[in-house]
């Protein structure tokens, strides 16, 4: 799925997901319901997976949820008020039983932590460059771990801009404008422009070295349990125009003896290797891995994304897990009425046979923000409305492999809404 409508989908459900301590919707009873409905599950003594319980998982299963940016965007400034949201974000989380929690630290080429490499982002303080006058992301932290729950910090290694993010909110501490403004053109190339958003141009050594600086300062800073990097890499090339070509220029300097697509998949894949060395350095025990697109097609594609995932879970020293998204239903259809290859099932089985020709651990994304809602999945009526289960049959099937290590779910804000309510109910007593 197109990232771009998942953040969408969810931006208005992150409002209220956050703003009150305890109730999540203030002017939504349904939603409350949705919480309601949880703790009647809680009261009936439900067994949790990971502690013996009965519905299945093992005790060292993952169970995560993603809280971005957007969550982040409409928690209270103030310090006090923060810790109060965090800190009803995080009994919610232990009261669905979850054991970790995937946060954003770094979404647009910022900072949710005073840092001493990236401005402060917007979404925690209102303007970027400006500081909250206090550590919300440090604050996450040891909240956390004081209910037992893990840390993993979350990094987009190359937007500069995107949604909610414009190049004119973009701070002047930013790299990517002190890069454009500085008058060397050495530099000029080192973020470039592509269908109107900014990024982080991968083929250049120095942008390399930001992002693992800025993912070693973490790791300074901080006792997290892991990084993480989810499906932002390339944008939608076009070799063809020079509007459309991104780094073709770099390309064609290099003399390299590589396609242009496997050059900026090797481009990609040195970062990986880069961070992994940084993160095992710093901390041998904290996990990295990645969150890609979950359609294996779409990763292998000459025009976009330029993901070697075939490299990267087949050979050690790239990453600990994958976890593709898979956010499709069990019965998605092509346009033309047949089976999907995204449709779950499937799609499961591709990336259970890649993960057995290496070492690393296959984790779930699962799309709980669309519990409820009328997706295009070519059916006669959409399947995520017919059904109020499907994220639970999905971990049950992950379950039944034996080949998957645990699911994370997007996002916090949809364990919340109205819509995905019966789903929550329905999944919460086999965490």
């Amino acid at each position: 799925m197109d990232i771009r409508q998942k953040i969408r989908s969810i931006a208005g459900l992150a409002m209220a997901a956050v703003l009150t301590a305890g109730m999540c919707f203030g002017n939504s009873g349904q939603a409350y319901g949705a919480v309601k409905e949880v703790k009647q599950v809680d009261q009936a003594g439900t067994a949790r997976q990971g502690s013996g319980g009965p519905g299945g998982g093992s005790g060292d299963e993952l169970k995560g949820v993603w809280i971005s940016y957007l969550e982040w965007d409409k928690m209270p400034r103030d310090e006090q008020s923060f810790k109060k949201a965090a800190d009803t974000m995080l009994d919610n989380c232990v009261k669905w039983g979850l054991d970790s929690i995937f946060l954003h630290a770094h979404s647009h080429t910022d900072a949710t932590y005073p840092s001493d490499i990236l401005p402060w982002s917007k979404f925690v303080s209102g303007s970027q460059g400006s500081s909250p006058g206090y550590d919300p992301f440090g604050y996450f932290v040891q909240a956390a771990h004081a209910r037992g729950l893990k840390v993993h910090a979350w990094f987009n290694p190359y937007r500069v801009t995107g949604y909610l993010m414009s190049w004119d909110q973009v701070s002047d501490q930013s790299p990517a404008k002190k890069w454009l403004s500085d008058g060397d053109p050495q530099n000029d190339r080192w973020v470039l422009s592509q269908d109107g958003e900014y990024y982080l141009n991968p083929a250049v050594p120095q942008v390399r070295e930001l992002v693992v600086s800025s993912v070693r300062e973490v790791l300074q800073k901080y006792d997290v349990d892991g990084i993480h990097f989810d499906d932002y890499f390339y944008p939608t090339v076009n070799d063809s125009k020079p509007e459309t070509w991104f780094d073709k220029p770099e390309y064609d300097a290099s003399g390299s003896s590589l396609s242009i697509a496997d050059w900026r998949r090797d481009n990609v894949s040195q970062l990986i290797a880069q961070v992994y060395s940084a993160v095992k350095a710093e901390k041998p025990g904290v996990a990295f891995g990645v969150s890609p697109q979950g359609l294996l097609s779409n990763l292998r594609s000459n025009s976009s994304l330029f993901v070697d995932i075939d490299r990267w879970m087949s050979t050690a020293g790239y990453v600990d897990y994958i976890m593709p998204q898979l956010y499709w239903g069990f019965e998605a259809k092509t346009s033309s009425g047949q089976p999907a290859a995204h449709a779950f099932d499937q799609n499961l089985a591709s990336w259970i046979g890649l993960k057995q020709t290496g070492p690393v651990k296959l984790y779930l994304g699962l799309g709980l923000y669309r519990a409820g809602t009328d997706v295009t999945d070519h059916n006669e009526v959409s399947e995520w409305l017919r059904y109020d289960d499907i994220i639970k049959r999905q971990v049950e099937a992950g379950r039944a492999s034996g080949q998957v290590s645990g699911y994370c779910f997007f996002s916090y804000s949809s364990f919340l809404e109205a819509t995905s309510a019966k789903e929550v109910a329905n999944l919460v007593p086999i965490l």
